[in-house]
């Protein structure tokens, strides 16, 4: 096991990441920005303006969001990305530059936010082809947070009772039938992106496979 890593850290880590993925979207052309993400019914646009919005508001902002959505959270994020889409992509990716180097969040838990743009940039770069991946420590560290709990996504139910390692990096956790791959790979399973199942190897796979949703995997 690695050092703990500070909360600074942490935060470190997710503008890089968020850096790292606004030059990726630098040169999209207007059919890109309207393809399907991994992420449900969302197109890119929507995902970068999602991203923007999760960087913009804080505890008190995000539950007076839920309470008035009645907290049903797909109305919140509706409303809430409405809110930071701009008129044109260029606009949308200009609005997401300007929070790269915030550290603005609805929770202490730093690396759930760390996780959020990790697992949303790859739910951005897989359909278009974008070969760059977030680094294998940033990524470490959004793993052992999704092993050890379900906040935002059910990431420890999905890998009960299994064994996961990656073949890149030091993540390793818990007991059962093995499932290999790369952290990212790890990562994006344990978030339920079914897509990322293709990348894995293991008697455990069948299982993972069957706890993921098809629909966010294509």
């Amino acid at each position: 096991m690695s050092d703990v890593v500070s909360r600074e850290g942490l935060w470190a880590m997710a503008h890089a990441e968020r850096a790292a993925l606004a030059d990726d979207l630098t040169d999209l052309d207007d059919r890109q920005w309207t393809q399907r993400s991994l992420c449900g019914r969302w197109v890119i646009e929507e995902v970068v303006a999602h991203l923007t919005a999760a960087a913009s508001i804080g505890r008190m902002r995000w539950l007076t969001s839920v309470l008035g959505a009645r907290f049903d959270f797909d109305r919140h994020n509706a409303r809430r990305l409405a809110e930071h889409r701009g008129g044109t992509p260029a606009e949308t990716l200009e609005r997401f530059r300007a929070v790269v180097a915030s550290t603005v969040a609805a929770s202490g838990h730093t690396a759930a936010w760390l996780g959020e743009v990790v697992v949303h940039a790859q739910d951005i770069r897989r359909p278009l082809g974008l070969l760059r991946t977030p680094s294998v420590a940033a990524t470490t560290e959004v793993a052992r947070f999704f092993a050890s709990r379900d906040f935002t996504v059910a990431s420890r139910s999905i890998v009960e009772d299994l064994r996961l390692e990656a073949t890149d990096g030091p993540f390793a956790v818990g007991t059962g039938p093995l499932i290999r791959g790369t952290t990212i790979a790890l990562t994006m399973a344990m978030a339920g992106r079914y897509a990322y199942c293709d990348d894995l190897t293991g008697p455990g796979v069948p299982t993972l496979r069957a706890r993921c949703t098809p629909h966010d995997g294509g």
